[in-house]
């Protein structure tokens, strides 16, 4: 017999057994994220699980180191990703007007609040990273706005992330100058009260945490993650609002596997993705997924409005400005 016919003849056989033959991978994705390994990993395996048709190539690193790659890539002619998910929204907003990205208009965005996705589908908010106040347990205060900062009883206590260093950090000063309560004389203020401006994230929550400096401006997930845990601190949603980034989601323009890269998109989108992130200790994007435990309700989080196109436009400025208030 052939081997044409043995193959006809096992199918034959088998679908006579009602039985199915094993499915297989016969679709590709390559991810390019910024998310923490372990992060990743747990999105790319809840994604395949949605879609075993589809193997996924991912490639994780900082978003600054990633998009140093990228764009090294790009200047060659070579665009390897299909998929972006990255830290903030800025990014992506240059990626967009430099005509990198393509546009989608996923079904899964209908219960997003407008501003946490380009209107015109290029990228999409799949989290809320805010930034509020972390304050240890131990410290005399506990601090429920940012007006507060600024006042003589913390005076030399604080410290905060820098702008120079962390995206989330940039986005919080945009965020706090356009707020008509604190303006650009809040940064003044804080120099004037001697807060002390330092790398990133982390370098903020570990002083809070040690006690060397009892109070801080920090991203949500560190100081509420640590918390349950039994590190001694405790975080603030301040009254005026948080600045949020949202870890965006988007296609390159020159994706080789559109129809798994959108796939890929609405997965993140949907409830199922959604509740995925909020397994992993993050604020959900979707309204109607519930928050980890230590968060609030969503519609107890007051969100500072964010004009991602005029903060990037004025990106070097605002740099430009810190640095000359807090030192490089």
């Amino acid at each position: 017999m052939h081997k044409r016919s043995l193959v006809t003849a096992f199918s034959a056989s088998v679908l006579l057994a009602g039985l199915t033959l094993p499915a297989f991978a016969n679709e590709k994705l390559v991810l390019y994220t910024s998310q923490p390994n372990s992060d990743a990993q747990q999105t790319v395996d809840a994604f395949r699980a949605a879609h075993p048709e589809v193997e996924v190539e991912w490639v994780r690193d900082g978003t600054t180191q990633l998009m140093t790659r990228l764009r090294s890539e790009l200047s060659a002619g070579v665009s390897n990703p299909d998929v972006l998910l990255i830290a903030d929204s800025m990014t992506m907003e240059s990626l967009k007007q430099e005509g990198h990205l393509q546009g989608y208009l996923s079904p899964e965005r209908e219960p997003y609040a407008a501003e946490l996705y380009d209107s015109e589908g290029y990228y999409y908010g799949t989290k809320l990273i805010t930034t509020g106040i972390v304050y240890n347990t131990g410290a005399e205060r506990q601090p429920q706005s940012w007006q507060e900062l600024t006042q003589p009883e913390y005076a030399g206590q604080v410290t905060m992330p820098s702008p120079l260093y962390s995206g989330a950090a940039l986005i919080h000063m945009a965020s706090v100058e356009a707020h008509p309560e604190l303006g650009e004389g809040y940064y003044e203020a804080l120099q004037a009260n001697r807060t002390e401006a330092q790398g990133g994230n982390g370098g903020v929550f570990n002083a809070v945490a040690a006690g060397s400096k009892p109070y801080g401006i920090v991203v949500d997930f560190l100081p509420i993650r640590e918390a349950a845990k039994g590190s001694p601190v405790a975080f603030v949603f301040p009254e005026e609002g948080v600045s949020a980034v949202t870890e965006p989601v988007a296609i390159m323009q020159g994706a080789k596997n559109l129809e798994a890269a959108q796939k890929f998109v609405d997965f993140v989108l949907s409830q199922e993705g959604q509740e995925l992130v909020s397994e992993q200790g993050y604020l959900p994007a979707h309204p109607e997924v519930t928050p980890p435990e230590g968060f609030p309700p969503r519609d107890e989080i007051a969100l500072m409005p964010l004009d991602t196109q005029s903060v990037l436009a004025r990106e070097a400025e605002l740099k430009q400005r810190f640095g000359d208030l807090f030192g490089s």
